[in-house]
């Protein structure tokens, strides 16, 4: 379980400028849950995907803080990640997970694992690195997306496949590819993780903002240059709480958003 922040911006543009330095500051922070590595990926001046991923915490990786402070690009991911269900803290498993120009960042648990696999071809799972159920689902993505031929379509039959094997499990992500942004919040049966965040502080008071009871909750903004989605845990107000069981797909030429549709056809 992890924290998200993307942006389609109409400009190359940096993670600490859009978020503030404040907001910014707050995001990081997050690593007193969520610090079980980091991971960044930009869409480059050239139209091709970049990533940057460590299993270190974000806030003690200076690599984090410098690519944060770079224009890198007109979009962009950038993930927290929380480790549970004693999966190992390795680059094999630190978000965001990688298919040539495609960038995937997850918040959430889906399981079991066995039950995941079976929705994959020989082919994806021989292209499997690493322990994680969000590993899977990209694989999951990428698979749908190459039986469909059409990004928007892949992503819908993805989401549709795993809402009706895993209707209690948290599917919130981004994914970033060379023309679009993908932010799916799918997780109105999902139960925030309390028992997990009450055993890492002394206190509930301790406890991030929204964190025991709108723990999978994201928030967006749109501004003349940008289009922003966040996970809880920053200071949102003005910002706008994402519909439950969404997805949308963001243009990053247009920044234009389109709903897709989540319902069988």
């Amino acid at each position: 379980m992890c924290r998200l922040f993307g942006y389609v911006s109409a400009a190359p543009t940096a993670v600490v400028d859009e978020l503030g330095e404040e907001a910014f500051d707050e995001f990081t922070a997050l690593t007193r849950v969520h610090g079980d590595g980091w991971g960044m990926a930009w869409h480059d001046a050239d139209g091709s995907t970049k990533t940057a991923r460590s299993p270190l915490a974000a806030d003690v990786d200076p690599e984090y803080a410098r690519l944060a402070a770079q224009p890198l690009g007109t979009a962009g991911i950038v993930h927290l990640r929380w480790a549970t269900g004693g999966l190992p803290v390795s680059p094999e498993n630190t978000h965001p997970f990688v298919d040539g120009n495609f960038a995937f960042g997850h918040n959430g648990h889906v399981g079991p694992m066995d039950r995941l696999e079976a929705l994959l071809t020989p082919e994806s799972l021989e292209k499997l690195r690493g322990d994680t159920d969000s590993e899977r689902y990209f694989r999951l993505i990428m698979q749908c997306i190459d039986e469909t031929g059409d990004e928007a379509e892949g992503v819908s039959k993805a989401l549709r496949m795993l809402m009706s094997e895993f209707p209690n499990d948290s599917l919130n992500a981004l994914l970033l590819t060379p023309a679009h942004l993908f932010a799916v919040h799918v997780n109105s049966r999902a139960d925030s993780p309390k028992e997990g965040l009450r055993a890492l502080f002394e206190s509930p008071d301790a406890i991030p903002a929204r964190h025991e009871n709108e723990y999978y909750a994201m928030d967006y903004q749109a501004t003349d240059s940008c289009m922003q989605v966040i996970s809880s845990g920053v200071d949102t107000q003005g910002w706008t709480p994402v519909p439950p069981d969404t997805a949308a797909m963001i243009d990053i030429e247009t920044r234009e958003l389109t709903r897709l549709e989540l319902l069988p056809a």
